[in-house]
């Protein structure tokens, strides 16, 4: 009997990790939050607008309050690896939507393999999302005849888990 094989276009890849540190409010936090980033990713960190006006807590529209980097391909992979085990390679269920995307929280930047403590930025935590794609979920974000995933190529929670598992040893609590 031949053995089912799985379709090409099934097969669950890494779009992107964003890293994400809010920190409230503009000036030197924000410095620290973009030489933490620098150093957990290896790339440039770009700073995040407020997009609405908060006097109670001293927060203008358009003033930077955080600070965030893109990762993609190959260093995505890696920086996984090195997120998931600072989590003990252990994620909540709760941490997994149902559209291919997991997130996850890390309160001390200085528990990612690899990251030194420096005192000139201190401790901070991050949030962490890490979206999953398959072959041809870019019709929903091209410029000319967009178009809706059909019901069977959506990304499930559970499809999330499994490859999570498979590629990272992650164990999902």
């Amino acid at each position: 009997m031949a053995q089912k094989m799985e379709s090409p276009m099934k097969k669950i890849t890494v779009a992107k990790v964003v890293l994400n540190m809010g920190v409230g409010k503009s000036g030197d936090p924000i410095e620290r939050a973009k030489r933490a980033l620098l150093q957990i990713s290896g790339q440039q960190p770009n700073p995040r607008a407020a997009k609405a006006t908060q006097r109670d807590w001293g927060v203008h529209k358009g003033e930077p309050i955080g600070v965030a980097v893109t990762v993609r391909k190959a260093p995505a992979l890696e920086l996984i690896k090195r997120l998931v085990t600072a989590k003990g390679s252990q994620l909540k269920s709760s941490s997994f939507d149902e559209f291919g995307n997991v997130s996850f929280g890390i309160r001390e930047h200085i528990d990612i393999p690899g990251v030194k403590y420096d005192p000139e930025v201190g401790i901070v935590g991050l949030n962490i999302t890490i979206s999953l794609t398959r072959p041809g979920f870019n019709i929903r974000v091209r410029s000319k005849h967009k178009a809706s995933i059909g019901v069977n190529h959506i990304i499930t929670s559970e499809h999330a888990k499994e490859f999570m598992a498979r590629e990272f040893g992650v164990q999902v609590i």
